[in-house]
């Protein structure tokens, strides 16, 4: 099985791991050198894939293709080829349509009666400001009074293509679904932990809402699929606040870190079950285990004598990664580091026979981490979320 992953960064990344662990041939695409998935395949192919007359030779010979990016130009072009050459193609452009924009998700949302924060102006202060397109924590704010966030904005307010809601402090949940209409496969519920700008920096498995939140949760996801018509992948995040569920957002395409995390602690690989899907379509999936063990999936990076605990960004900004085995204690690490260089990052995965030894076995390696390299401060920021 060969798997074209188009998209070298984050989301590649996530791809291309998965692929290997799958037993797979990987080929990694990007118009750019050097990324950080490059050196995480077999191979690594250096192609625009808006020219449709690159992608042949790219990826002809691929069995599927999963893309791993949000570049809408790209995807278009990539859907259109895969129709053309009859490569099957990991996307749902319709799903992907409504979850890359916020504010489409959030009348969906409304029209089924889901959970979600509270609009401004409805709302009080505390306001979070997050773009309408897009996933992730890029340009997320939060604004404390009606000044700011007008300061923020002007000359247009309230702004056109953003959306702002009620900041609610909880704890924050992720769940992928997998599959079609009338066949959908339910992940693991993830824990997930962010810095200071709102970027994920952590995820634990198994987490630790109450199973009947867990059954919540999962149906409001499976709620959303149908909704969409789901053909493919789609990621659900939530907020635990006030003693309630409530959405955030949806992402219809592979997301990243959580699936590497289930795979750690279930066994269960997102990616091969796209590949099921996918190369060739099947009518029902093979039934999942109930292994569930602690995993913690978590991003640091290194200045000299400094060790910040950091959100996934970082790991895109030190060129390609590569995987090793018991790095500084941990399972695996995907990582730029080189021994004498000062500066570097690195996801660290960690897995034990439940959390808390997962934790201790993390603890135990980010206090190996800055004996053996001087490390002289930790650094675990958390997002300011009041006025001090």
């Amino acid at each position: 099985m060969l798997v074209g992953v188009v998209g070298g960064k984050l989301q590649g990344v996530e791809a291309a791991y998965l692929a290997r662990k799958a037993g797979w041939e990987v080929r990694v695409v990007d118009r750019r050198p050097r990324v950080p998935a490059s050196d995480l395949g077999d191979s690594f192919v250096q192609v625009d894939v808006t020219v449709q007359n690159n992608l042949d030779g790219a990826l002809g010979d691929a069995d599927f293709i999963i893309p791993a990016l949000e570049d809408d130009k790209a995807l278009k072009s990539i859907t259109r080829w895969s129709h053309e050459a009859g490569v099957p193609l990991a996307f749902d452009p319709q799903a992907y349509a409504v979850s890359s924009s916020k504010l489409k998700s959030a009348q969906i949302f409304k029209k089924i009666g889901l959970p979600i924060p509270i609009a401004w102006p409805q709302c009080s202060f505390p306001v979070l400001a997050k773009p309408g397109r897009g996933s992730g924590s890029k340009g997320v704010a939060i604004f404390q009074n009606l000044d700011s966030v007008k300061n923020r904005f002007s000359p247009e307010f309230p702004p056109r293509d953003w959306v702002l809601e009620e900041f609610l402090d909880g704890s924050q949940h992720s769940l992928e679904v997998v599959g079609q209409p009338g066949n959908y496969r339910l992940l693991q519920v993830t824990d997930l932990y962010v810095d200071q700008n709102f970027d994920c920096k952590r995820v634990i498995a198994p987490s630790n809402l109450p199973l009947n939140l867990i059954a919540d949760f999962e149906k409001l996801s499976l709620t959303i699929a149908e909704a969409l018509n789901l053909h493919g992948i789609m990621d659900v995040e939530v907020i635990f606040s006030r003693g309630e569920l409530k959405v955030l957002e949806i992402d219809a395409r592979l997301p990243s870190q959580t699936p590497t995390a289930v795979y750690w602690s279930t066994n269960q690989n997102m990616v091969r079950l796209l590949g099921d899907l996918y190369a060739p379509p099947k009518n029902d999936f093979p039934p999942a285990g109930n292994i569930s063990r602690g995993t913690v999936y978590e991003h640091i990076f290194v200045s000299g004598d400094k060790l910040m605990i950091s959100g996934e960004r970082i790991m895109t900004e030190g060129g390609p990664l590569n995987l090793q085995g018991d790095f500084f204690g941990a399972d695996e690490a995907i990582t730029n580091f080189v021994p004498g260089n000062d500066q570097w990052g690195a996801t660290l995965i960690f897995s034990g026979t439940n959390r808390q030894q997962a934790l201790e076995k993390r603890n135990r390696s980010i206090a190996d981490i800055t004996r053996r390299l001087g490390i002289k401060e930790v650094v675990d920021p958390k997002p300011a979320t009041r006025n001090s």
